[in-house]
């Protein structure tokens, strides 16, 4: 939003450089903020609830722009002083609604993290495993063993240790609820 500029009717592009040297620009811009710069960083902090920083933006948008029409504005008068806090006000309001008109970034507390277990997490959660499992009738364990480690079916299981398919079935179901109990008793529970 464009402010009239309060010391001049000349009109000026707003990217406009002005023509002055480095020497004088410099010169400006100390002279802007040790006259105004204190009033306009409590002004805008003020309207921004305090936020420093924010306000610090603000005021150097406000000491840019003013630099760009330094041609036209003399920061040692107090004319100027008025178009200065509009300015501010204005970049404040630009601010809220422009924040407003974009939709909420994610944060990363949003985002919900899957907790990746790494080789460590894999390391301990075996040998609290192997604990458990050490723990275990060994007509249970064997049958585990044979089963869920080597990948054999009940009937080759059955096969193998000499016993019927349904007693390898139950001893399967018994040893994995002996398993659990163990592996809960660790502070191990299923994902």
């Amino acid at each position: 939003m464009e402010t009239p500029l309060p010391l001049t009717g000349r009109a000026k592009d707003s990217r406009a450089v002005p023509a002055r040297s480095a020497r004088q620009a410099e010169e400006f811009l100390d002279a802007l903020y040790e006259r105004h710069g204190s009033a306009l960083l409590g002004f805008a902090s003020r309207l921004l609830d305090g936020d420093r920083h924010r306000a610090e933006d603000v005021l150097q948008e406000v000491a840019f722009r003013a630099w760009q029409r330094a041609d036209d504005l003399d920061p040692t008068t107090n004319a100027l002083r008025p178009w200065l806090f509009t300015v501010v006000r204005n970049l404040v309001i630009d601010g809220h609604r422009s924040r407003k008109a974009r939709p909420a970034e994610v944060g990363a507390a949003e985002v919900p993290v899957s907790p990746v277990p790494d080789g460590v997490d894999r390391a301990l959660t075996r040998r609290v495993v192997v604990e458990a499992m050490r723990e275990l009738a060994p007509n249970h364990r064997e049958v585990l063993v044979h089963v869920y480690f080597m990948g054999r079916s009940l009937a080759q299981t059955a096969e193998v240790l000499g016993v019927p398919p349904g007693t390898v079935k139950s001893r399967v179901y018994y040893a994995m609820r002996a398993l659990r109990d163990g592996l809960s008793s660790r502070g191990l529970t299923a994902a």
